[in-house]
């Protein structure tokens, strides 16, 4: 019999496949870091002799979820702007930031982002923030999936102080000497409208279209943002976006909270993507992103954590509940369903960072990055839809194994990359004694 790595069977596998097909007393079989099949455990068991198993009796087993936006380094900082709008936000954090962050400090907070993650079945994230070559080394020694590149803000004094005029030729030279990992791509970050010109976001988007990078920026986060941008640029950010070519199938918008109709189509025109995120437009007060809208246009919608100061928590499963509950309170119980909630925390996202042929379902091919949920929880029974049992009931403490690219990250609930009592210290020493700027008095 052909001999594979790792054998996940016998719990109901949820596959998130276009048909929706789950297979009951199922099996997923992982051979270098890819599915190579999915279906009944009997029938998997007969076929293939497996290095390491994974009994998952009485469990779900899922995709990977997939942060499409967030910001992990800022765990460094969780707690420190509660309550707060979002212009109050980036007043409290934007300084704190440039105090605080070093390669050395980002790691450390990447690493406890990344622990916090991979408890809560989080695969691959989207990671927007500075010094993102500390933050790939932390995820490459963690064996995690993590997107990162080059962050783009014209503020008087970045955090990693490179002057603005130095970054492009940085960035480019990042881009040029990485070869993405199957599963990830190069990515470019733009900041937003208001911390970047028209003519530096013209050259953002060219410097991603040059790399085929993807292109992720905050856009429409709450109507102050907006009223902002349209004061400086008589547009307002997605309008401008769409007017400098920067939407496309290769840009991915962040919150998109405060949109009209016409920019709706824009983005379902261009075929620009869109990370909702929540928790932290909720928090923040931004209001609530018409994502019904924008899936009935046809935009991809993934869901994203933000960072863990805005929304205070890297759960993506928790996300998937927000989103599949907020958009009722129009009055329609059907605005975003189960099914399409943990659909957009998993093969939405990854076609969000245009990885859909790689991630974001369990079919062979793709790349081999699962959860497996214990269900022997009296809060996650009975069992009789899985899909609502992860929406509405299950939580990220269920998750009790993680796999990425095949390799069993957490199992029985222990960390196996990571020294987690090792990652609080160094969160812990990061910010002791750390003098934090104190927000202007108002």
């Amino acid at each position: 019999m052909p001999a594979i790595d790792l054998l996940v069977h016998g719990g109901d596998i949820v596959t998130v496949n276009a048909s929706g097909t789950v297979v009951a007393d199922g099996a997923v079989a992982v051979r270098d870091g890819e599915v190579v099949a999915v279906g009944p455990a009997a029938w998997l068991r007969e076929r293939f002799v497996a290095a390491e198993e994974i009994d998952a009796r009485g469990c779900l087993v899922l995709p990977g979820f997939v942060n499409a936006h967030t910001h992990l380094g800022m765990t460094l900082l969780r707690g420190t702007a509660d309550d707060v709008t979002l212009q109050e936000f980036l007043e409290r954090i934007v300084p704190r930031e440039a105090a605080l962050l070093t390669p050395e400090t980002v790691a450390a907070g990447t690493r406890a982002a990344i622990a916090e993650s991979v408890r809560g079945g989080v695969t691959t994230a989207l990671d927007m923030f500075w010094y993102q070559e500390a933050a790939a080394r932390a995820a490459g020694e963690a064996g995690w999936r993590l997107l990162t590149g080059p962050t783009f803000m014209d503020v008087p004094e970045p955090p990693d102080r490179r002057p603005y005029a130095e970054r492009h030729a940085w960035a480019g030279a990042w881009l040029a000497a990485r070869t993405p990992a199957p599963g990830t791509r190069p990515v470019v970050f733009a900041h937003s409208a208001y911390t970047l010109a028209p003519d530096q976001l013209a050259a953002v988007s060219a410097l991603a279209r040059a790399h085929d990078a993807l292109l992720h920026l905050h856009a429409a986060e709450n109507a102050a943002e907006v009223a902002q941008v349209r004061e400086r640029h008589g547009m307002r950010p997605v309008e401008l976006l769409d007017a400098l070519g920067v939407l496309g199938p290769d840009t991915l918008l962040a919150h998109a909270v405060d949109l009209t109709d016409a920019e709706i189509a824009a983005l379902a025109r261009t075929g620009t993507a869109v990370a909702h995120c929540p928790a932290s437009n909720l928090k923040l007060g931004c209001g609530i992103a018409r994502v019904p809208d924008l899936l009935a246009a046809g935009v991809t919608v993934g869901l994203g954590t933000d960072g863990a100061v805005s929304s205070n928590t890297l759960d993506v499963l928790g996300a998937v509940r927000l989103a599949a509950l907020v958009h009722k309170a129009g009055g329609d119980p059907t605005a975003v369903g189960a099914e399409q909630a943990v659909r957009m925390a998993t093969i939405e996202g990854a076609r969000a960072l245009g990885l859909g042929d790689q991630l974001g379902s369990l079919e062979p091919g793709k790349r081999a990055d699962l959860v497996v949920l214990d269900l022997a929880r009296p809060h996650l029974a009975p069992r009789h839809d899985p899909y609502a049992t992860l929406a509405y009931a299950a939580s990220a403490a269920d998750v009790r194994d993680t796999v990425v690219d095949g390799r069993v990250l957490m199992r029985d609930r222990v960390l196996l990359t990571l020294d987690e009592p090792q990652v609080l210290r160094a969160l812990e020493a990061a910010v002791s004694g750390a003098a934090l700027p104190e927000p202007a008095v108002r």
